[in-house]
């Protein structure tokens, strides 16, 4: 194991037990203003799809469990704007497919503790038809390097993203505290573009 891994295990244990701390009204109010924060990206408002006679912007996000920001209330207000909204299905190998979110109704329990859409899967390549992905993490530092959960499935996905033609925007959705100096990294490690905090959103140059 290097240094680095576990610098990461180290960091990962610390920051999950920070958030297992937050009271529930704390994590549904940074969600809120979460919700509210993402609206403002630039990407968002002028992505490929948006003002397309019959198309719409598409955006791959996904339903946070735990102490992860809330993003139920963001989705939501994706679908009602017009948004495409694009949830993760988790695959027996840990890949992820895709699947259109059509409202908390149309939502089932998944594997972890996980929901997902119950609609048609759109195959695991689907997520290159985002304008916008909208990741898990545990952090970020001041170059946009994503410290993720540790599970991979997120690291195939950014690596289908880089293989792919289209022009992605990559954010992170995190807690204020959450945007350090700096993180460990290792070789398979990607950067973002931005990470929307409830404060606002923090951008990267790389």
């Amino acid at each position: 194991m290097s240094v680095e891994h576990e610098e990461k295990r180290r960091l990962r244990r610390d920051l999950q037990e920070v958030r297992r701390a937050l009271p529930a009204d704390a994590v549904a109010a940074r969600g809120a203003a979460l919700a509210r924060r993402v609206r403002e990206l630039d990407e968002l408002r002028t992505a490929p799809g948006e003002g397309a006679e019959g198309a719409a912007p598409t955006v791959a996000a996904y339903v946070s469990i735990g102490g992860e920001p809330d993003t139920r209330a963001l989705i939501e207000a994706l679908r009602a704007a017009g948004v495409r909204v694009l949830l993760p299905v988790l695959l027996p190998d840990n890949d992820l497919d895709w699947a259109v979110y059509e409202g908390p109704e149309r939502l089932v329990p998944a594997g972890w503790g996980l929901r997902e859409p119950d609609g048609p899967r759109l195959t695991p390549e689907a997520v290159t038809q985002a304008d916008v992905v909208l990741l898990p993490g545990l952090a970020v530092d001041r170059t946009g390097l994503r410290l993720g959960r540790g599970g991979g499935s997120y690291d195939r996905v950014l690596a289908r993203l880089e293989r792919s033609s289209r022009r992605t925007a990559l954010v992170v959705l995190l807690y204020d505290d959450e945007v350090l100096d700096a993180v460990p990294a290792e070789s398979h490690d990607r950067r973002v573009h931005a990470a929307v905090t409830p404060s606002g959103v923090h951008r990267f140059r790389h």
